[in-house]
């Protein structure tokens, strides 16, 4: 029996560290579009630390990441509660098993930091998207080149429910 964490769970663990989780989500031409973003909200000022954007297949079976950004002076822990909220979100909300994403070649070496980045939470290489004419259709759907790869929403979300059971030993 897979034990997952669910959205409540998490915004509840954002609430403690100070912070909180916001979903948007827009659905169009059977696509739903979703936006994850942890921010801190004190009065009226709201600070957003990290964000990741995204959609769903149209099958309904998994979600591609578009858009990760996480601001680097952010607090502890938002990376692991972005991660952590989308991927409860798309298995609780969307049924979803797998997430993809692209890797995009932006700058010199930077592409094979954001690899390595995601395989350690858990993602794999697909394959190289390149200038192949075989490439064109992902090409068009990313806007760019880069490395294709995908993981496991519950894998994913089990590696960073490990990361935040070190908050109560913080």
């Amino acid at each position: 029996m897979i034990i997952i964490m669910k959205v409540e769970e998490l915004q509840n663990i954002a609430f403690s560290l100070g912070l909180v989780i916001k979903i948007q989500v827009r659905e169009t031409i059977g696509l739903c579009f979703f936006k994850i973003v942890i921010a801190e909200q004190t009065d009226n000022v709201v600070k957003i630390w990290g964000e990741m954007k995204g959609w769903t297949y149209l099958n309904k079976k998994g979600i591609q990441l578009d858009t990760l950004r996480i601001l680097s002076n952010s607090p502890p822990f938002v990376s692991e509660l972005i991660w952590a909220s989308t991927m409860a979100w798309a298995i609780e909300m969307k049924v979803s098993k797998k997430a993809r994403l692209l890797a995009i070649y932006d700058t010199e070496g930077y592409s094979k930091k954001l690899v390595r980045y995601f395989k350690i939470i858990g993602f794999k290489v697909v394959k190289e998207v390149g200038s192949s004419p075989i490439d064109l259709f992902l090409r068009l759907i990313w806007g760019g080149a880069g490395t294709l790869m995908q993981g496991e929403c519950y894998f994913v979300l089990n590696k960073m429910k490990e990361k935040l059971s070190l908050i109560e030993k913080v």
